[in-house]
């Protein structure tokens, strides 16, 4: 029964699902292998040096003002203890008054964790794990309906684009310029038919929301260049940082008390907008890459049976559907796990356009402005809606559902 399920049992067979996992978790794991090795041999002369300077400097003061290594290094770890709980050298403003607090939880929420203010109380502890789980619950989950609304803006300027390429597509008739979606629809079909059979690009929504997220954070870099005094890579660098939700905590805006020669509430409230606004775009883009990640095969060939003489009225070569690929392919995606049956590499390298359909089936849908229709097992069973990795996982759970 469990092999039946697509489940993997010893020497068995591994369906694509597993598959695919075991050669995403490979590659992991030799990403942060390689990742590991480039970021040492950058920052490690740089560690020993510090360590190096660090020590000259402790032995130079412990002799100046004649202190013992053990009473200095007690102090230091004093300071240390007063630096977790938001103390500096330079004046920056409370960590834990209102403002405060509500970027702390910005932080919490958006699970960036800048690492900059922490909880040191027992009960502030055991609140941030309530709070965090439903909040950082939320905010996906506004994540995925801002991506699911940005792509609809997308789709729908696309198709407008498209539209207006069609009818600047014309020919002379009788002196006068007619657009073809007026010849082929008589002047009353012609906006229905001028999209027929036109899809808008994943690849170019991908372009759209990178060339989005380089422009919030390029303008986001002027004003922290101009506000903290950070260099424009540096502030670059924490955009990344900060929008990707990575969080490091080395480098964190709007931390002093006031900002001489700027309006302190208007760079505050600019720093909560663009980080809100980058974070968004970022997520999305993330997203979407990580579907078009999982395509990587070009249409496959069109079975013996598909084919058709030279002298057909269908064209002999055929025009592949990534939306009837998909379908073809999901049909049989669910007899193969039930089956657990050992897939070929086309086959793998096939499946993985499934996503990738999904995501440009629901783009076309949303531009020509057509609802998307869900099953009536989905809606059953509450599986239903969403664009990109929220439509997918809903998508996965009706069918598992169903298989149960």
């Amino acid at each position: 029964m469990a092999c039946r399920s697509g489940c993997c049992c010893g020497s068995g067979p591994i369906n694509e699902d597993n598959a695919r996992f075991l050669l995403l978790a490979l590659f992991i794991i030799v990403y942060l292998l390689c990742g590991a090795a480039v970021f040492s041999a950058l920052e490690q002369p740089m560690e020993r040096e510090a360590k190096e300077r660090w020590a000259q400097r402790f032995e130079h003061f412990s002799q100046k003002y004649n202190l013992s290594k053990k009473d200095l290094n007690n102090f230091l770890r004093n300071y240390e203890e007063a630096n977790v709980a938001g103390i500096r050298v330079d004046t920056i403003r409370p960590r834990w008054d209102f403002t405060g607090a509500f970027y702390f939880v910005g932080t919490v929420v958006s699970t960036i964790g800048f690492g900059m203010t922490t909880p040191a109380t027992v009960g502030g502890k055991v609140f941030l794990m309530f709070y965090g789980l439903l909040g950082c619950a939320a905010t996906i989950l506004f994540f995925n309906l801002f991506l699911e609304r940005v792509i609809t803006v997308i789709a729908v300027v696309l198709k407008s684009c498209h539209r207006r390429r069609h009818n600047k597509a014309v020919l002379p008739q009788n002196g006068q310029r007619v657009s073809e979606g007026s010849r082929a629809g008589g002047g009353g079909g012609g906006k229905g038919q001028d999209l027929a059979g036109w899809k808008p690009s994943v690849y170019c929504v991908m372009l759209i929301l990178g060339a989005a997220a380089i422009l919030v954070s390029c303008c986001a870099s002027i004003m922290y260049s101009a506000a903290e005094g950070w260099g424009y890579l540096d502030s670059l660098y924490f955009c990344f940082v900060a929008f990707s939700t990575i969080g490091f905590g080395d480098m964190v805006s709007s931390q002093r008390v006031v900002y001489e020669g700027h309006a302190t509430a208007a760079y505050r409230l600019g720093n909560f907008l663009f980080i809100l606004t980058g974070v968004c775009c970022i997520y999305s883009l993330f997203n979407v890459i990580s579907i078009v990640i999982k395509q990587g095969s070009p249409p496959s060939p069109a079975p013996p049976t598909e084919r058709r003489g030279p002298g057909s009225p269908a064209c002999a070569r055929r025009d592949p559907s990534i939306e009837t690929d998909a379908i073809n392919e999901s049909e049989t995606d669910t007899g193969r796990r039930m089956s657990g049956e050992m897939i070929s590499m086309r086959d793998f390298l096939a499946a993985n356009k499934v996503n990738l359909a999904i995501m440009q089936k629901q783009l076309s849908e949303m531009a020509i402005g057509h609802p998307r229709q869900s099953s009536s097992s989905s809606r059953q069973n509450g599986f239903s809606g969403g664009v990109g990795a929220l439509g997918i996982m809903n998508n996965r759970l009706a069918e598992t559902s169903v298989d149960r």
